[in-house]
């Protein structure tokens, strides 16, 4: 047990992000409050620069950004073009994420460029030379909490499947089928009861029979279209899924206010 605690010891353990792709890793400076992560322009340089990174023309110039405070690291996607996703979930702008090691970052969907939160192990110093090897945490990546989905996405998802149930509701027509002769039987008991030379109580002999077979004999239908169940079966999905995950059809609505500034690219 002695043993292992000073094999511990003697390994100087820092944090870096370690990009799937192309296997590069970018060491987390320990006295740096903010470590900005993107593309350069002419004005900002980022201080994990992925330009020369194959696949990275999603990433946007100021794309995230990585927040240290204390012993704890937080992310925080910058209003990027395509969004940043924590474990295949996607960030808010703006709003600061807890990370824990073996996070997986996705800058842009579809996961084409993605960086792993982990320690970096560094062997000690020898004589051929100071050694490093990047080590994999063997624990498994931690999803985020479903609290992590934004109030707007779980509101447009309950407007969504409230709006499926109108629409299915507007569209659809109920209706009976009456045969002729339980009419007529209580149109001729009605008749009995007014007439004073007719015994009333045949009246409402005919009238009970009219009654009866209209009851026995009449068919109920009803009746929707067919692209109103389509339309509203998407609408319930999607409401469902963004209330779940807060993407739908693998889209957030991040995705879709980022669209204008997409298409002005």
């Amino acid at each position: 047990m002695q043993e292992d605690i000073e094999t511990i010891n003697n390994i100087d353990l820092t944090l870096e992000l370690l990009h799937v792709q192309s296997n590069t890793s970018f060491d987390l400076t320990a006295n740096q409050e903010v470590i900005r992560i993107g593309k350069p322009n002419e004005l900002i340089v980022p201080d994990i620069n992925l330009a020369d990174l194959a696949g990275t023309d999603i990433v946007s110039r100021q794309h995230a950004e990585i927040q240290a405070n204390g012993s704890n690291f937080y992310l925080m996607d910058l209003g990027s073009v395509n969004g940043t996703y924590l474990n295949d979930v996607v960030l808010e702008p703006k709003k600061l994420y807890l990370l824990n090691l073996g996070d997986r970052i996705s800058l842009g969907r579809e996961n084409k460029v993605t960086l792993i939160f982990q320690h970096k192990q560094n062997p000690p110093q020898t004589e051929i030379g100071k050694m490093s090897q990047t080590v994999f945490q063997p624990q498994v990546a931690k999803k985020v909490h479903l609290n992590s989905v934004d109030k707007t996405s779980k509101v447009v998802g309950l407007a969504l499947m409230v709006a499926s149930i109108i629409l299915v509701a507007a569209n659809t027509r109920v209706g009976i089928f009456v045969r002729i002769p339980g009419v007529l039987l209580c149109v001729a008991g009605t008749v009995f009861l007014f007439q004073r030379r007719f015994n009333r109580n045949w009246g409402w002999v005919l009238i009970a029979l009219g009654a009866a077979l209209i009851l026995f004999t009449a068919n109920i239908f009803a009746s929707i279209n067919l692209l109103a169940i389509i339309a509203s079966a998407a609408l319930f999905l999607a409401g469902y899924q963004l209330m779940t995950t807060g993407k739908a059809f693998n889209y957030s609505l991040q995705d879709l206010r980022s669209l204008p500034k997409f298409l002005k690219k």
